[in-house]
C-alpha cells in the first residue's frame, strides 16, 4: 500500500518539476503589477481572509515565483496533496493532476495569478484539515462540545512564508500518539487489502481444558491476530489461556482467560472495523490542543480511566465511571483547567435531577429522599411537612436541594473542579462496587474515580510536603473546604476507542456511546474510504 503511494507521488512530482520548468520564463517576468494582482484577487474568496494577506504582502507571490524556495513550496504542496490518504484525510476535491496541468499551460502573468490563487486555496484547505481536522465536532454529536483551535488562512500563509516548505511537515500533530496511529493505520490497510484476519471464532463460551473444533477456530483467530504462535493442538491449553488474556487486556476486557460471548464478539471484529477506529482516532487527535500541558489529566471515556500525565509519562491511573448511555447523561468531551478541589463537599443537586427524579417522589411522599436538604432561595432549610409538593411542576418548583458533607454524599469525600458551563467535574463516590464492572457508564455525566484520595495526593504533591497528611488533616475536620491548586492543571476529557498504550501496543475499546461510528460516517461522507479487499 505504501509503495503504491510512493510510486504515484513520484510520478506527480516528476510532472510538477516539468510544470515548474515550463513556468520559469513566465515567472521571471512577475512583478506585483495590475494583471497579477487582478488575477489573484479575482480567484481569491474574500471571506477566507486570503485577500487581506495578499494585500498586506504587497501581492508578492507565495507559490509561482522563479526562486528555488518557490519551487520547493510547489513540490512540497503537490507531494502533500497526493499523500492526504496517509493521514486518513479525504483526497476528494484536490485534483493534483489538474493543478499540474494548469501550471504547465501558464502563458502569461495573468495565468500565474490564477495559479497562485488556486494553489493558495488548496493549501489552506489542506492545512486546515491536517492542523485541526477535516470535520467540525459539534456538527456530529451533541456530546462533542470540544472547542477546536483553528488557524486562520492568514496565519497559515504567514507560517509558510516564515518556514517555507518545512511548514507542511509541521501541520500534523507532532505527538507520539499520532505517529504511532499512522503506523498502525498503514499496517491495517495492508492487512485489509490482503483479506484481513480470515475466519472468525465460534460465538460460544470456551475456557481452560475445553477441546474440539470451536477451540481450533479460536486458536486460528488468535494466531492470525498475532496473539499466539501457530500450533495444531485442539486443546484450550496454557498457551491459549495466555493469548486470550493478552487479547482481553488489549481490548479493555476482564482478563480472566475465559473466551465468553463478549470476548469472542470483540475477537471477531474485522480488521476493517479496527481500521475505521484508527481513522477516527487520527481525526480526534487533530482536534486536541497542540499544547496539552507538561502536567495534565487525561480522561478516556471509552477506556473508563483517568490518568495524570507528567512530561509524557503516566504517573497515576485509576478506573473511572462515566455518564450513563442516555441522551441526557452521556459525558461530554472538552478540555479545561482544574483549579481546585473540595474536600468534604456538599452536593448541590442539579435542577434537572431535582425536577425529573426527586420532585415526583416528593409529590408521592414529602419525606422521600430524606438525606437531601430542601432549601429556599436564601439557603434556609424548608420544613417538608409544611409544603404541598403536588402544587409544583418542573417549571415552577421554587426550591433548591443540597446533600451535606458525609461518607454517604453522592460526591463522596472529595471533588475536583475545573469550572465549566457543562457542570462536569471529577469526584469520589460511595458506590464503590461499580468500579468492578467491565462497562462503567452509570453517572449523570460527571466522572467518578475509583481512587480519589490517591488522585488528590498526586495533585497535592506539587505543593505540599506531605500531601497525604495534609489531605487527611482537612478531611478530618468534616467541614467543606476548598483547596486551591497553586498551578492549574489542564484536563482533557476524550473518547478514544483506538489508541497506543505506553509500551507502543495498540489498544481498542468498545464504542459505548456510538460516537465514533458517527464520526466514521462523517469521514466517509467527506470522502475517506477504506482500501479495497483482494478477493
Amino acid at each position: 500500500m505504501l509503495s503504491v503511494f510512493r510510486t504515484s507521488t513520484s510520478i506527480l512530482l516528476t510532472a510538477c518539476f516539468a510544470a515548474t520548468a515550463a513556468m520559469a520564463n513566465t515567472a521571471s517576468d512577475i512583478v506585483p503589477d495590475t494583471a497579477f494582482q487582478m488575477a489573484v484577487a479575482e480567484h481569491t474568496p474574500n471571506s477566507a481572509g486570503i485577500a487581506e494577506f495578499y494585500k498586506g504582502n504587497g501581492f508578492a507571490p507565495v507559490w509561482v515565483g522563479n526562486t528555488q524556495e518557490h519551487a520547493q513550496r510547489r513540490a512540497a504542496l503537490i507531494k502533500a496533496l497526493s499523500e492526504m490518504q496517509l493521514h486518513g484525510l479525504p483526497a476528494a476535491g484536490h485534483d493534483v493532476q489538474a493543478l499540474i496541468d494548469q501550471m504547465q499551460q501558464a502563458r502569461s502573468v495573468r495565468d500565474l495569478g490564477a495559479i497562485e490563487a488556486e494553489l493558495t486555496r488548496v493549501f489552506i484547505e489542506y492545512a486546515d484539515d491536517l492542523y485541526s481536522g477535516a470535520l467540525r465536532p459539534a456538527s456530529i454529536d451533541g456530546g462533542l462540545v470540544r472547542s477546536v483551535k483553528r488557524r486562520s488562512a492568514a496565519e497559515h500563509l504567514q507560517q509558510l512564508n516564515i518556514l517555507g516548505a518545512e511548514y507542511l511537515d509541521r501541520l500534523a500533530p507532532q505527538t507520539r500518539q499520532y505517529r504511532a496511529l499512522m503506523k498502525q493505520k498503514m499496517a491495517l490497510e495492508a492487512l485489509v487489502s490482503q483479506g484481513g484476519w480470515g475466519s472468525t471464532a465460534t460465538v460460544t463460551k470456551l475456557e481452560y481444558g475445553d477441546t474440539g473444533s470451536s477451540v481450533i477456530k479460536l486458536r486460528n483467530r488468535l494466531v492470525a491476530m498475532g496473539y499466539l504462535k501457530p500450533t495444531a493442538s485442539p486443546v484450550y491449553d496454557d498457551a491459549v489461556l495466555a493469548a486470550v488474556q493478552a487479547f482481553q487486556t488489549a481490548h479493555g476486557l476482564a482478563a480472566d482467560g475465559v473466551a465468553g460471548k463478549g470476548t469472542i464478539t470483540e475477537l471477531n471484529q474485522s480488521a476493517s472495523e479496527r481500521l475505521k477506529a484508527v481513522y477516527v482516532a487520527l481525526e480526534r487527535e487533530r482536534w486536541l490542543p497542540r499544547e496539552r500541558g507538561t502536567r495534565h489529566i487525561l480522561v478516556n471515556q471509552a477506556d473508563f480511566s483517568a490518568k495524570i500525565v507528567d512530561d509524557g509519562l503516566v504517573t497515576f491511573e485509576t478506573r473511572a465511571v462515566i455518564g450513563k448511555n442516555t441522551h441526557d447523561r452521556r459525558s461530554p468531551e472538552f478540555s479545561d483547567e482544574m483549579e481546585h478541589m473540595v474536600i468534604n463537599p456538599s452536593w448541590y443537586v442539579p435542577r434537572s435531577i431535582i425536577t425529573k427524579e426527586y420532585l415526583p417522589k416528593l409529590q408521592s411522599n414529602p419525606n422521600a429522599v430524606g438525606h437531601i436538604e430542601i432549601t429556599d432561595r436564601r439557603g434556609r432549610q424548608v420544613n417538608r411537612g409544611a409544603v404541598d409538593f403536588t402544587q409544583f411542576t418542573a417549571r415552577n418548583f421554587p426550591f433548591a436541594m443540597r446533600q451535606p458533607p458525609s461518607k454517604r454524599n453522592a460526591l463522596g469525600l472529595v471533588k475536583f473542579m475545573f469550572p465549566n458551563k457543562h457542570n462536569i467535574y471529577l469526584h469520589d463516590t460511595p458506590q464503590k462496587s461499580l468500579f468492578s464492572r467491565e462497562v462503567r457508564a452509570f453517572s449523570h455525566g460527571c466522572i467518578r474515580l475509583a481512587q480519589p484520595f490517591e488522585f488528590a495526593y498526586a495533585l497535592l504533591a506539587k505543593q505540599e510536603e506531605d500531601p497525604k497528611a495534609f489531605f487527611h488533616r482537612v478531611l478530618g475536620t468534616g467541614r467543606e473546604t476548598k483547596v486551591e491548586l497553586e498551578n492549574p492543571v489542564p484536563v482533557h476529557l476524550i473518547y478514544r476507542t483506538a489508541y497506543i498504550g505506553p509500551k507502543g501496543d495498540v489498544q481498542y475499546r468498545r464504542d459505548v456511546y456510538k460516537r465514533d461510528s458517527k464520526i466514521w460516517q462523517a469521514l466517509q461522507k467527506a470522502g475517506v474510504a477504506l482500501p479495497d479487499v483482494q478477493g
